[in-house]
């Protein structure tokens, strides 16, 4: 495992050797040329005229690429030149559609809606996400430490987490409830320093597939490389999460009917990064026909999707997948289902040592003081052996004391009444 930290032409000559690189002709895009003259002429569709730059921008395309698409849709009339686009005998030449064109853009339409940055091949997208593998990237314990502050966390459940982690294979985080679990699952957003390049779609078999997503990809720089194949968005290591709502139906290609495109699945947009099941189990479907739908791409590192029309693919999978439950693990699945989860890791109550300084840590961040010996009688009352507290416990009580003591207008102090009180506000009677 070694790490390639992304450095820029401004800052040093060397460039990311996982970067793709800019097309310089029709065949490196991967596509058809067909392809490309529909995409160009849906694209022209959208002003009265286009020039190569603004092509060569709404397509993601070089400029070098666009003009070979220009001049064959000129060649074929679907182009008609209108002239410089500035004063300056460098402008572009403007372009508008020909009337055949326009009949030409309206059946490639019909065809698919599908209008913007030019997709990528399936080979080009396999092929990169090899050389951006979350496996190739080490999460060191002082990294690990960093992504875990603010949580107290026993030292030897950190001691479990590390391998896992760094497996880039799947984790179960179980336990009882309100312990930090999701919050161990979302901090692995803090673990990987590396970026990663996403498209903004791919194609496969004539059809294209939305990929990049505003809400789950974090593009990682402002500008692009110049050399960079603009049709990837560098973006930090995503980690998508979901949770009740999550059906087997959201793990397969969405399809959109008149419009032919495909919205590709979460865990497919989690490539490269972290895809978190939360609540594994509350699901509408049963936790082992979610464990049978990834067996495959857990033990073999690769996954099949379908188009509409029967055609397979095959697509890595190549992600850190981490379920996060409170049921028992042998409640959710057989022995059988149970061994694909890799790392199976107990996330449990604190410790009264932990207890004490969650709750002071969490004091402090919201300005509450606490009398030591007055928290140590609320413990012994409340909590033994067989009732632990909960890690998310402090929190509960000292919210509900400082919305109680800037309501009566009093200082605001964690003392055995205040305690009391929040406890009977917060927590139900048996």
């Amino acid at each position: 495992m070694h790490s390639l930290d992304p450095v820029r032409e401004d800052f040093a000559p060397a460039l990311d050797a996982r970067m793709p690189l800019a097309p310089m002709s029709v065949e490196e895009t991967g596509l058809e040329l067909s392809f490309l003259l529909r995409l160009a002429a849906k694209c022209a569709t959208e002003q009265d005229t286009v020039t190569p730059s603004h092509l060569a921008e709404r397509m993601k395309l070089p400029k070098s690429v666009i003009n070979l698409l220009i001049k064959e849709m000129v060649k074929l009339a679907y182009l008609e030149a209108r002239g410089l686009a500035g004063d300056d005998v460098r402008s572009d030449i403007r372009y508008a559609l020909s009337t055949k064109g326009r009949e030409y853009a309206h059946a490639a339409v019909r065809q698919s809606s599908y209008v913007g940055p030019a997709p990528v091949s399936l080979e080009a997208f396999c092929r990169q996400l090899g050389q951006q593998s979350i496996h190739h990237e080490r999460v060191t314990h002082d990294r690990l430490i960093e992504s875990l502050k603010g949580l107290v966390l026993a030292p030897s459940l950190v001691e479990k987490l590390g391998p896992a982690m760094n497996s880039g294979q799947s984790i179960l985080l179980y336990g009882p409830p309100g312990n930090g679990k999701t919050s161990i699952a979302e901090r692995t957003s803090r673990l990987f320093q590396q970026t990663i390049w996403v498209p903004y779609a791919v194609e496969v078999g004539g059809y294209v597939i939305s990929f990049y997503d505003e809400a789950v990809h974090q593009p990682a720089a402002a500008t692009p490389y110049p050399k960079s194949d603009q049709r990837w968005v560098e973006c930090l290591r995503p980690v998508i999460k979901t949770g009740g709502e999550l059906t087997l139906d959201l793990l397969d290609l969405a399809f959109t009917d008149g419009s032919s495109v495909y919205e590709a699945p979460l865990h497919l947009k989690a490539s490269g990064g972290v895809f978190i099941i939360d609540d594994f189990g509350r699901q509408q479907v049963l936790p082992q026909a979610l464990i049978n739908r990834w067996i495959v791409p857990l033990e073999r590192g690769y996954d099949f999707l379908t188009l509409h029309t029967g055609k397979k693919f095959k697509v890595p999978f190549d992600e850190l997948v981490v379920f996060s439950t409170n049921i028992a693990p042998k409640d959710l699945s057989d022995e059988a289902g149970l061994r694909r989860l890799k790392y199976k890791i107990f996330v449990s109550n604190p410790s009264r040592a932990e207890y004490m300084q969650i709750f002071a840590a969490y004091a402090r961040g919201v300005s509450v003081e606490f009398i030591a010996g007055d928290l140590e009688q609320f413990y012994d009352r409340k909590y033994g052996a067989e009732s632990p507290g909960s890690c998310y416990h402090p929190k509960y009580l000292l919210d509900f004391i400082g919305s109680y003591c800037e309501f009566n207008g009093i200082s605001k102090v964690a003392s055995l009444e205040t305690l009391e009180r929040a406890w009977d506000g917060v927590f139900t009677v048996d």
